[in-house]
């Protein structure tokens, strides 16, 4: 259920709180708590101090925390957290190109990695209808390289806007994720910044801007799903940016 917060203006503040852990990982945490126990309740020290350290894992990687997303016609918003690994122009990808996909021939793609610490609940770049939901098995390379977008498992999604905009964007598997869980299914009506989907553990996100838009991130920055802003519609201007 989503609630208009107008952060950016004079008012009481909020207070910091804990993140759920998403049901998907319920289980998981609950396994990994039992087993905890019971190598504490045998005296069984070490393990059981190495497995309370998994299950705190366990819980921070399948934390959910609320997110403000910025509201705004224009707004692409990031799809995950992570960091900004590539800015390319490429083809789409050929299961949602297409007349009923993603009509141009090349796009920019925007790539952000998750590492295993990051949040891996992940969330639509825009408002709309879900045109496409492909599912496709592969390998499990690295995320990081760039041939992961086509040999890994993946799954690909298109949002179309109101506006017959579409921007579609693909979580990809890594070395250890293996399965992508889908929130959400063809026909969905997504309001920006909406849960669609979980990756488990550690992977990629890729999201294809349309034409006439120049992204609004760096290489090397980090994102939150849901909250910063990865490119406006229609916006060219670049942007530079620093390390320090």
């Amino acid at each position: 259920m989503s609630t208009t917060i107008s952060s950016n203006r004079p008012g009481d503040g909020i207070k910091w709180r804990w993140p759920s852990v998403h049901p998907e990982g319920r289980k998981f945490l609950l396994i990994a708590g039992i087993v905890t126990l019971c190598f504490w309740l045998l005296g069984w020290t070490i393990p059981g101090w190495l497995m309370l350290g998994v299950t705190i894992w366990v819980g921070t990687f399948f934390r959910d925390p609320v997110r403000i997303t910025p509201t705004g016609s224009d707004l692409i918003v990031a799809p995950a957290d992570g960091l900004v690994t590539q800015i390319a122009e490429v083809a789409p990808p050929p299961e949602i190109a297409g007349p009923d996909g993603l009509v141009a021939p090349t796009m920019l793609r925007v790539s952000i990695f998750m590492s295993v610490f990051d949040v891996h609940i992940n969330r639509t770049p825009v408002a709309g209808t879900l045109r496409k939901l492909v599912y496709i098995p592969g390998k499990f390379l690295n995320a990081d390289l760039d041939k992961a977008s086509e040999e890994n498992e993946r799954q690909h999604f298109v949002v179309e806007r109101a506006d017959g905009v579409r921007v579609g964007f693909t979580q990809i598997a890594g070395l250890v994720a293996r399965r992508i869980l889908p929130f959400v299914s063809m026909g969905t009506e997504l309001s920006t910044g909406q849960r669609v989907g979980l990756i488990r553990f550690g992977s990629r996100v890729d999201v294809y801007i349309p034409a006439g838009t120049t992204p609004q991130v760096l290489l090397g920055q980090r994102t939150l799903a849901g909250e910063t802003i990865v490119a406006r519609i229609g916006k060219a201007e670049m942007i530079d940016g620093i390390g320090q």
